[in-house]
């Protein structure tokens, strides 16, 4: 297989390996993204007028909070691949039945990480070199974060829902909504605004509670009613199926744990390493990530939505067409991210002085923003391709490649970097977490043109085929 363009015509609406049909795909869950990163963006630079304690505390706390939540995201986002194939097949209700196991998985699942991880904020922040202030405030808002675990369920699992028959527009329009009261409730919360009082970095994170209610009540109830109860029957598939959580777990596990171990080193490894260098350092790299949302997350969207495309195309056995979308797909993503990586080497003093007013955190923040520079176009051949094969199933590849790279570059290179070559200060381990970008990007172009993606058959059981209860695709 190759990646040219299709010759059909590309303003024909019926190609789905035009620009136009990946673009009207795509765009409600770019949009998505978009206002979730817009969200982060605004409560990070909200507490950034805290001071410099707030700003080096509140993306580790939601990074180390995101660990345990990673594993179910990841395994969540198969729900995608199974809900696009399902569809792709005419099994209709099939896909808002692995929507349901989701989310009876995703409840027990959070229950137990309450639990475990309440009580044991403290040591866990402790652990990472923190100073005493900042601790303090990264344990008051992580553990807000674990509450809103339980509304992630509801909120992953109806998007991954509706992105998988094609319907991306419900996810939007509930982010939209939720991201307004979201930003309005971080507003009132943090600085004490309509007769609240100011809460500081706790009402950040009651803020994103609040917002991420909104997010969570409203695909609900769109997938309980209307024309998507109707057609998928989702009040009659509320039954438990083990086999379907076989499925899920199966293919969801090594995707999972991947994402669980990435998230991990870069909580634990490379805010852990760049804290050693003071909260100047910290700030800096929590002010970084969030500029990288802005280039990341709109190509994390399309490639949402390519996995969609790419199930459905391979649920219908037109694998010819999911190598075209998926070149469409990367092309965008290249132009995008190469273009924001120009913007972050070119502006980065001035991006850095919207953040902060310390000379220290600018001028540290600047250098790092070269490195994200350099890794731009490498993160989105990371993220298109992982899209592609997450969308064929092929998650056991993206989890080997992702845990040994992050491993061995970033954690291992990290320290080592660190210890040989300490006048590089807190830019040593984002050198070694941008060789990372890089050498997985590499890998996993290599898998896609491999084609080996193309053997892998979901829906094949041990011990005989899946039973199939086929109903007409009513387009």
């Amino acid at each position: 297989m190759t990646e040219n363009p299709t010759s059909l015509p590309q303003d024909d609406p019926l190609d789905e390996t035009s620009l136009r049909y990946m673009l009207k795909l795509a765009a409600p869950m770019v949009v998505t993204t978009i206002s979730f990163t817009v969200m982060q963006f605004v409560d990070r630079f909200m507490v950034s007028r805290l001071g410099t304690d707030a700003l080096a505390a509140i993306l580790p706390a939601g990074i180390v909070s995101f660990v345990p939540a990673s594993f179910a995201l990841g395994v969540t986002a198969t729900l995608n691949t199974f809900v696009s194939q399902s569809l792709g097949k005419g099994k209709l209700k099939d896909c808002s039945n692995y929507c349901w196991q989701v989310i009876y998985m995703g409840l027990a699942y959070f229950t137990v990480v309450l639990l475990l991880l309440w009580p044991a904020a403290p040591w866990i922040f402790g652990t990472m070199g923190f100073e005493p202030a900042v601790i303090e405030l990264e344990v008051t808002y992580f553990r807000i974060m674990l509450y809103t675990q339980f509304l992630a369920v509801f909120i992953w699992s109806s998007s991954r829902f509706f992105m998988g028959i094609h319907r991306p527009i419900v996810t939007m329009y509930a982010a939209m909504c939720s991201q307004v009261v979201n930003i309005a409730a971080n507003y009132v919360l943090i600085f004490g605004k309509l007769g609240f009082p100011a809460m500081g970095i706790e009402g950040a994170g009651w803020g994103t509670f609040i917002g991420m209610t909104v997010n969570a009540v409203i695909p609900m109830y769109m997938f309980l009613t209307g024309s998507t109860n109707s057609r998928y029957k989702c009040t009659r598939s509320l039954n438990i199926d083990l086999g379907k959580m076989v499925d899920l777990v199966r293919v969801g596990f090594p995707a999972g744990f991947a994402f669980m171990v990435h998230v991990a080193f870069l909580g634990l490894i490379l805010f852990g390493l760049v804290s050693k260098f003071g909260n100047a350092a910290s700030a800096a790299t929590s002010a970084v990530f969030s500029c990288i949302n802005v280039s990341v997350m709109p190509v994390v969207g399309m490639a949402i939505a390519l996995t969609a495309a790419v199930g459905k195309s391979i649920g219908r056995g037109r694998k010819d067409i999911a190598v075209k979308q998926t070149s469409v797909c990367l092309r965008l993503g290249l132009i995008y991210m190469g273009t924001m990586g120009a913007c972050f080497y070119l502006f980065r003093e001035h991006i850095m002085a919207i953040w902060s007013e310390d000379a220290e955190v600018v001028e540290i923040g600047a250098g790092i923003l070269i490195c994200a520079a350099i890794f731009q176009v490498f993160d989105a051949a990371v993220i298109t391709y992982n899209g592609a094969l997450r969308g064929a199933g092929d998650t056991l590849w993206l989890a080997l490649v992702s845990a040994v790279c992050t491993s061995v570059i970033l954690g291992a290179g990290g320290v080592l970097v660190l210890k040989f070559f300490p006048q590089l200060g807190p830019l040593g381990p984002w050198i070694a977490f941008t060789v990372n970008i890089i050498a997985v990007g590499i890998a996993n172009r290599w898998r896609f043109k491999s084609n080996r993606w193309m053997k892998i058959d979901l829906f094949k059981r041990p011990g005989g085929p899946m039973p199939v209860e086929v109903e007409p695709i009513v387009e």
